[in-house]
């Protein structure tokens, strides 16, 4: 069971961008999230629904849970992740119904000295199944990093 971080700490999103809703499970290598479908106009259409591709944002919030996690629990403050991109999204339906409960893993696989990584992204409900590889930079100082390519 991860500490008890609310994700508002663990997220660099505005608070109503934080799309998942609880941390279920962390460790060095993965992070479990679970949330409900919102249904708030935000993403959602007037067939109560939210298209499927929104899971890639639903798989970067994990990630980014993750990140914020392991952050929070070194005693640093959480950065910026930025999504690189993504291979081979799959997803067996082509929306996901409001009020739909999914689970979302998000698995390290791969992780380089330049701050870049690949996880092994997962999403799980009610006749729903989504996968994907995603690629992300998760730098240490991104402060550090914005000010670079800003130069």
């Amino acid at each position: 069971m991860p500490d008890n971080f609310p994700l508002a700490d663990l997220l660099p999103q505005s608070r109503n961008m934080i799309l998942i809703d609880r941390l279920l499970a962390a460790d060095d290598q993965h992070a479990l999230v679970q949330l409900s479908v919102r249904d708030d106009g935000l993403f959602s259409g007037p067939d109560r629904c939210v298209p499927a591709w929104l899971g890639l944002e639903y798989m970067a919030q994990t990630i980014g849970a993750y990140s914020g996690y392991q952050r929070r629990r070194a005693g640093l403050e959480i950065g910026l992740g930025f999504l690189l991109g993504t291979r081979h999204y799959q997803s067996s339906v082509d929306r996901f119904p409001c009020g739909a409960v999914l689970t979302v893993r998000a698995e390290k696989i791969i992780e380089t000295a330049n701050d870049m990584a690949v996880f092994d992204c997962k999403i799980d409900g009610a006749g729903i199944q989504a996968a994907a590889k995603l690629n992300v930079l998760l730098p240490e100082d991104w402060q550090r990093f914005i000010a670079q390519k800003a130069a």
